[in-house]
């Protein structure tokens, strides 16, 4: 098992974008994706248990982590399945088990509709949801977006003065993390800028809502394409609606759900031991002997 991982880079659009590769390049392939506003770090204790029985790699989704920041703010989500597309090619990573998080989730779905006989299996955790059936008018939309990034270039973004302070942020953010937890995912998350201070490695102007998403029926369509069975975990305190009430699987050719009692959004981070039983029973590992990571 790899105390740490290699930093490896491929292209994409012009964009130099970083991945995790956790090694054992001989078993099958598995890829974690993690969600907006994360990094690739944030599945370690998952990819170091999932690492003896599978290639796992972990990328930095466009404008995070390690990875180079969009030019001209392009983040939609056509633009991170076709990273991650470009990622198993230039890899190998045909055929594939895809575990995504929240937006990395969304990336995760719509690849395995766009080419579904590209993932092998895909697990989902705390993001699959559809957007307002009703969305706001164009012009509307559009000023919005325009209004957003005005604001975000104004914006000057939050400086810690050390690591712990950063970590101290996230904790009163997710008040489940476990003080190592907060550390760890702030020693990958920030990087240290020329006048000492922190700043978050990520790229603010994908907080700004682009006027050319998807459309609920769009994502309806990848969804009735994915043809490998396909896990979706939820927590019950989730601050995203629950799938089952809100008629999701009807969307899916064969998927289960999985609802994690007492975990938020980040439920890998919550209840690391119940993600991971899930996990291990859905892709097919020995359970470990010991619980968590």
């Amino acid at each position: 098992m790899m105390a740490e991982p290699a930093d490896r880079f491929y292209e994409s659009q012009g964009l130099r974008l970083h991945y995790a590769d956790w090694g054992n390049e001989a078993a099958p392939p598995l890829i974690l994706v993690h969600g907006g506003l994360d990094h690739c770090r944030t599945w370690d204790a998952i990819a170091r248990q999932l690492q003896p029985h599978f290639h796992v790699i972990a990328p930095d989704l466009r404008g995070h982590g390690d990875s180079e920041w969009a030019k001209g703010s392009s983040y939609g989500l056509s633009d991170n399945v076709y990273d991650l597309t470009r990622l198993m090619r230039l890899a190998g990573l045909g055929d594939a088990a895809v575990v995504g998080h929240s937006m990395g989730g969304m990336v995760a779905l719509a690849c395995a509709g766009t080419y579904p006989d590209q993932v092998s299996r895909l697990a989902v955790l705390d993001g699959a949801f559809l957007s307002d059936p009703k969305p706001a008018p164009i012009a509307e939309q559009m000023s919005r977006w325009i209004d957003q990034l005005d604001r975000i270039a104004k914006h000057e973004p939050r400086a810690f003065r050390t690591i712990e302070e950063a970590a101290e942020r996230l904790a009163a953010r997710n008040k489940r993390l476990t003080p190592a937890q907060a550390l760890h995912l702030a020693r990958h998350g920030v990087r240290r800028h020329p006048d000492g201070l922190y700043r978050w490695k990520f790229d603010h102007r994908q907080r700004a809502r682009a006027p050319y998403r998807l459309s609920r029926n769009d994502y309806i369509a990848l969804w009735s394409r994915i043809a490998c069975p396909t896990l979706l975990m939820w927590g019950d305190e989730s601050f995203l609606p629950d799938p089952e009430a809100a008629g999701l699987l009807a969307h899916f050719r064969q998927a289960e759900l999985v609802k994690v009692a007492g975990a938020g959004h980040w439920l890998h981070h919550d209840r690391l031991d119940e993600v991971l039983a899930s996990l291990r029973g859905f892709l097919g590992t020995p359970r470990a002997a010991q619980g968590g990571a």
